[in-house]
């Protein structure tokens, strides 16, 4: 099913009023013979799930990761693997990608072997988190080569991935988000933020700022009750069932530091990269960031001690050293 560019296609609802230029949440009753050739680039934690979902939609995926342990489950569902960005963006002619760092991101879109030298790819979409300099940066370069970005990033985790109830946001030229809303409809929540390359960054990094700022406040509450001599799972249904219910004390408490398994399913490395991308924006925009910059250097500690491959949990434990205390039951 072809749909008319720069309107809506018949099965879409349009959750709350908006227009273009206004966040409009769109929501799909998605018609089972609407397939693209797509291509996916980047097969970690979140684009693994993403990927996949896609195949399930009915979606023919040409997949390209540099582990082949990466890419082995996509081909089990019937996924072609590509040698290279290049190799993806020869095959189709919507690119999409999800990858851990803004280098990664301009190497793959834009460098040596990367997607602007395909022949077939039309439109780029950028399912990571770059900011909103770099993603102008990289739509400018596509240009160039008469192919379209489109932004695209993500919240709500491995697990709204695997379910398909991500934000997912979006800015792009208008006719081009209208052609693949139904297509990013598999992810989760589709939200057009505007037609600006960038836009729909600045989003995402206002959203991970206040997660980031949500997990190290509530390590400090409750790190602060805990050598008080609080009970600390009762200090989360507290805080769950009162005014200072967060997305921490609301799921990462109660899944990952109390129990202490530490495995949300998100580095700390990436929550760092989000909360400086957000930072330096502020700065550029010259609006206040004193809070920011306070959450930042937590988040610049707990890397330097854990690692920037732990789980981002791990910056309760960076709290509890310094407070000399254990959240929760220890392993």
């Amino acid at each position: 099913m072809l749909f008319a560019l720069g309107c809506l296609p018949r099965n879409a609802r349009v959750t709350k009023p908006g227009t273009w230029g206004k966040v409009a949440a769109l929501s799909f009753h998605r018609s089972k013979d609407f397939h693209m050739d797509i291509g996916f680039i980047g097969l970690g934690n979140m684009g693994q799930p993403m990927a996949r979902r896609l195949v399930e939609a009915g979606h023919k995926l040409v997949v390209y990761d540099t582990r082949n342990d990466a890419t082995a489950p996509l081909v089990a569902l019937g996924a072609q693997v590509a040698s290279s960005p290049q190799d993806v963006a020869d095959r189709v002619e919507t690119v999409m990608a999800s990858l851990p760092s803004l280098q990664i991101s301009e190497k793959v879109a834009t460098g040596e072997g990367g997607v602007i030298h395909g022949k077939r790819v039309k439109r780029f979409i950028d399912l990571s988190t770059t900011g909103s300099r770099v993603a102008a940066k990289i739509a400018a370069s596509l240009a160039k080569k008469n192919i379209v970005q489109i932004d695209s990033p993500v919240s709500g985790g491995v697990g709204g991935a695997n379910k398909g109830t991500l934000a997912v946001m979006v800015s792009g030229p208008k006719s081009e988000v209208e052609l693949v809303k139904e297509v990013l409809a598999v992810f989760g929540k589709v939200f057009v933020i505007g037609e600006k390359p960038g836009m729909a960054q600045t989003m995402k990094l206002a959203n991970n700022f206040l997660s980031a700022t949500a997990m190290a406040a509530t390590s400090e509450a409750v790190a602060m009750g805990v050598k008080a001599g609080l009970d600390p799972a009762v200090m989360i249904d507290v805080i769950n069932a009162g005014s200072g219910r967060t997305t921490a004390s609301d799921g990462k408490f109660p899944q990952a530091i109390l129990p202490r398994t530490f495995n949300y399913g998100f580095a700390t490395a990436l929550m760092l990269k989000d909360v400086r991308l957000c930072f330096e924006e502020a700065k550029n925009l010259n609006v206040p960031n004193s809070v920011m910059g306070a959450v930042l250097d937590q988040w610049e500690t707990t890397n330097a001690e854990y690692g920037g491959d732990s789980d981002f949990t791990a910056i309760v434990k960076m709290i509890e050293k310094r407070a000399g205390v254990t959240v929760g039951k220890k392993s």
